[in-house]
């Protein structure tokens, strides 16, 4: 926003006026008066008045042009102490004018109205109060939406957590309540029995995903950091996963470059990301049939880890959305595939606290989760 000087009001203009007229008159009288003195005193001396007239007499300029008149010069002299005392006048009330502004400007924001900021712009100091005047604003400003979004996130999350809890919880207590009317047969109860179980494991599911949510994004969480062989590490969890992949015709996949490297990271946490991402790919990657697990180094500082499979694409609108918790590609909030929606929020946050970044990318032929961290995360200034 291009910044104007203070505009001033009529009334603010007429009182300038007024200064400076009243200034002029009192200048003027000022100067009469000492003009009165000064021939009072030269007549009252007449030593004085010879000295005046014979040093006048003396001086001389080129031409043959001699000194002036002591009055033209006592004119002149006086003259220019007046313009600078006009002009000092002026400039003062003119600065009292825009301190007036600021101030004003300044309870027009303390009423509330935060997206005000002071526009005009000044010549002296006082352009370094505005500036902290509207730097003030802009921090109050961005502090005021981060606490609404703040309180608007807790309210969404109740609200899903709430949605996620009560329906598993309504069909336990539905099943149990036919359990315990006595009516089902014998291979109903067991039937009830076992979708009773699944809610009831969706449910632990979600409370511990929930509680792993809430702890990484406390400020109190710290990494165990370790040297972790990555090859190594993808192994483990990719045996982790064989039998599910078998079952649905999907191999795996592991490179990493250079073979040994090795990162400092909190295994723990990692081998979670990648759990979860590999579950993903299980679950949502429909006709997959292979995932890959490859590690690289990109510098002396920095690896990227990509967990892909050649399953179906994600929509590009999800993948705005797809790190956000709760938040699932499935046009319904369902939880048929067994997840919570925490999966990814979980991985982001696990990603963040390594100092590093995620990012997915997804098409026809691939869907890439690609994570960049630091070789040692100590090395990493927040």
């Amino acid at each position: 926003m291009k910044k104007e000087r203070v505009k001033l009001t009529a009334t603010e203009k007429s009182e300038l006026f007024a200064e400076g007229v009243i200034t002029v008159v009192l200048l003027l009288l000022l100067n009469l008066s000492v003009d009165i003195l000064i021939n009072l005193t030269i007549l009252q001396n007449k030593s004085l008045a010879n000295g005046i007239y014979f040093l006048k007499k003396t001086v001389t300029f080129a031409g043959g042009r001699h000194l002036w008149s002591w009055q033209n010069t006592f004119l002149v002299i006086m003259g220019l102490g007046d313009l600078l005392v006009l002009y000092w006048r002026l400039i003062r009330r003119y600065h009292q004018m825009q301190l007036r502004h600021v101030i004003s400007e300044l309870h027009y924001i303390a009423q509330g109205h935060f997206d005000h900021t002071i526009s005009f712009k000044v010549k002296t100091d006082l352009q370094k109060v505005i500036d902290s005047i509207n730097s003030l604003v802009a921090s109050t400003v961005n502090a005021i939406n981060e606490e609404k979004a703040i309180e608007n996130s807790k309210d969404e999350l109740i609200s899903n957590v709430s949605h996620d809890i009560r329906t598993p919880l309504t069909s336990i207590i539905g099943y149990l309540g036919l359990l315990k009317s006595g009516v089902a047969n014998p291979v109903d109860q067991q039937k009830y029995l076992n979708i009773a179980y699944m809610k009831a494991e969706q449910m632990k599911s979600l409370a511990h995903d929930l509680l792993e949510y809430t702890t990484l994004k406390s400020t109190n969480i710290k990494l165990q950091l370790a040297p972790l062989h990555i090859y190594s590490m993808l192994e483990q969890v990719a045996a982790g996963f064989e039998f599910e992949a078998h079952e649905k015709g999907i191999t795996f996949n592991i490179e990493t470059r250079p073979k040994d490297l090795t990162i400092q990271a909190d295994p723990e946490k990692l081998v979670r990301v990648y759990n979860n991402l590999i579950a993903n790919a299980l679950k949502y990657g429909t006709d997959a049939t292979q995932i890959n697990l490859i590690a690289n180094l990109v510098n002396n500082n920095e690896v990227e880890l990509r967990v892909e499979n050649n399953g179906a694409a994600i929509p590009a609108d999800s993948l705005k959305k797809i790190f956000e918790r709760f938040y699932r590609v499935e046009p319904s909030r369902n939880t048929q595939t067994g997840g919570t929606g925490l999966g990814l929020s979980i991985t982001k946050s696990i990603v963040d606290l390594h100092h590093g970044k995620i990012v997915c990318e997804s098409n026809d032929k691939w869907t890439r989760f690609i994570i960049y961290l630091p070789l040692n995360p100590k090395n990493t200034k927040n």
